[in-house]
Formats: C-alpha cells, sequence, structure tokens
C-alpha cells in the first residue's frame, strides 16, 4: 500500500509534470521555428530555381521533397534533444536504417539521380522526339524513376532513367528543322543531272517540305549495280519526320518510274575475255548429248 501510495505520490506527480511541461514547451517552440523557416524559404527557393530554369518536376523534388523533409527532421531531433531524449543514438539508428534502405533501393536511386540529370542537363524536354534504344517516339512524360514515350505505334513504352542516361539519344527537335533523308539508287547507263531534276521536282510538292533550306539530291557512292544517291529535305516539324520519309520515298520511286529511269536490282555481269579450243569442244559435246536425249525424250 506505501508503495502504491508513492507511486501516485501528488507531490512527486505535480513536480515531474512542473519539470516536463518546460521542456515540452520548448520542444514545441523549437519544432515551430522549423516549420516556420521551412514553410517561409520554400517559395524564395522555388522562385529561384524556376528563375534558373529548373524544371518544374525537379523543382517540386528539391524544395517541397528534399528540403522541406530535411527541415521538419532536423526540427524533430531538436525538439527531442529539448525533452532530453539521446539524440545521438537516435542519429546513429536513422543513419544504419538510411544505409540499408540505400542498399536495398540501389537500382531506384541510380533511377532517381539520373532523372536529376535528365531535368538538369535537359537532353529532351516533354512534346520531343527522340530515339533512344532503338525506340522512336514523342516524349509524354518525365518522373524521376522513369521516361514514357509514345511511338508511332501508339504504344506506350517506360524506360528507366538510368537506360537513357547510359544510351545514345537522338532528339529530333532540339535544334527546330530537321532534314530528312532518303536513300534510292539509279543504273549506270542513266544521267545523274536527270535523275536528280526528277527527283527534286517530285519530292518539292510534299505536304512539309521546307522551300528554304530548298531540297537536294547528292551521290553517296557507286555500288556495285547501282548509283547511289540520297535526296535531302527539310522539315520544320519532328512529328511528321517519318510521314514525310516514307512519302518522299514512294515519291521519288513513281517519279524515276514516269520518266523512265532503271531502278536497278543486285545483279552480276560476266565478261569473258579468252576460252580454249578444248573447253568449246566439251561444250559442244554437252549441248549435243543434251539435244540427243531430249529427241529420245
Amino acid at each position: 500500500m506505501e508503495s502504491l501510495n508513492s507511486l501516485f505520490d501528488r507531490d512527486r506527480l505535480i513536480a515531474d509534470v512542473t519539470t516536463f511541461l518546460p521542456r515540452l514547451g520548448a520542444a514545441l517552440l523549437v519544432f515551430l521555428a522549423f516549420w516556420l523557416l521551412q514553410r517561409l524559404t520554400r517559395p524564395l527557393l522555388r522562385g529561384i530555381l524556376r528563375r534558373a530554369g529548373i524544371h518544374e518536376t525537379l523543382t517540386h523534388m528539391l524544395v517541397d521533397n528534399i528540403y522541406g523533409m530535411t527541415i521538419l527532421v532536423l526540427g524533430v531531433i531538436s525538439a527531442a534533444g529539448q525533452l532530453g531524449i539521446n539524440v545521438t543514438a537516435a542519429l546513429a539508428g536513422i543513419s544504419v536504417a538510411g544505409i540499408a534502405i540505400g542498399l536495398a533501393a540501389q537500382d531506384s536511386l541510380s533511377n532517381m539521380i539520373a532523372g536529376f540529370q535528365i531535368f538538369w542537363d535537359k537532353p529532351f524536354v516533354v512534346g520531343d522526339h527522340v530515339t533512344v534504344m532503338d525506340k522512336y517516339g514523342r516524349v509524354v512524360d518525365i518522373t524521376m524513376r522513369t521516361t514514357r514515350i509514345r511511338t508511332q505505334q501508339n504504344t506506350y513504352v517506360v524506360i528507366p532513367n538510368k537506360h537513357i542516361i547510359d544510351s545514345v539519344l537522338v532528339n529530333h527537335t532540339k535544334h527546330g528543322e530537321t532534314r530528312v533523308e532518303v536513300d534510292i539508287g539509279i543504273a549506270y547507263k542513266e544521267s545523274i543531272a536527270e535523275a536528280r531534276r526528277v527527283l527534286l521536282e517530285a519530292v518539292s510538292k510534299i505536304d512539309g517540305v521546307l522551300a528554304d533550306p530548298a531540297p537536294d539530291v547528292v551521290v553517296t557512292g557507286t555500288g556495285s549495280s547501282s548509283v547511289d544517291l540520297r535526296v535531302r529535305l527539310w522539315i520544320n516539324d519532328a512529328h511528321i519526320e517519318r510521314r514525310t520519309y516514307f512519302r518522299a520515298m514512294e515519291a521519288s520511286k513513281l517519279a524515276l518510274d514516269a520518266a523512265g529511269i532503271q531502278i536497278p536490282f543486285p545483279h552480276l555481269q560476266l565478261f569473258v575475255d579468252s576460252v580454249e579450243e578444248r573447253v568449246w569442244k566439251r561444250m559442244e559435246g554437252v549441248v549435243t548429248a543434251g539435244r540427243s536425249g531430249s529427241e529420245r525424250g
């Protein structure tokens, strides 16, 4: 009974509460100060990053997530110190937990770091047409972990950001005007000048092809069966790049056919300079034997 009375000793309880309340008040004030700090400084930091041209998604992550949470965690730790909690032990525990989480989420962290690089370097933005990892399409969304691309087949491709950073990426939209190139061959007997005239007249009529810079046709090589030409034309919208390529290829083929200019298929020419007499005699024997066999049949 005496131990129970000592446990609920009124005077001792009042003394403990009286001692604890100032610490609690101090802890609340410290946490409130840190909370007000992050609330007041976040708009300022957000404005600075926006004026620096940082992407909105990266700005949100840096200011609202990383910065805001860091200030609040520091506020909780400082408030805990006011209550007499061993902050050093708590920090050690948080550090160990952070290391464990980091090891378990290496891939996710790699993708997030790669996403940070994408937002910072801006190799592409939403709306650009890109080719990455053999995928061509329009970028529809960029997150901290993945980049989403809508292909020409209307499929939705999700690519982890670390693969984009480690791969060769082609941005078809970055500099505005885009050159479309179509390779086609003509026979050696045909006139290059006439073929150039016919091709330029055909591709100039395609919708979306710019008059300035004007289309041109150059010789890129002399193959085993053809003279290789390249039709080069310009468009100002990467969205129609593939469509323009297909139309230019079709228009080039039809124009050369209409002009009577041959597009050769691969073939082999054999020139015989001299044949020994015994070879001719042997060939005559083979032909004679073949005719006799057919007559008997």
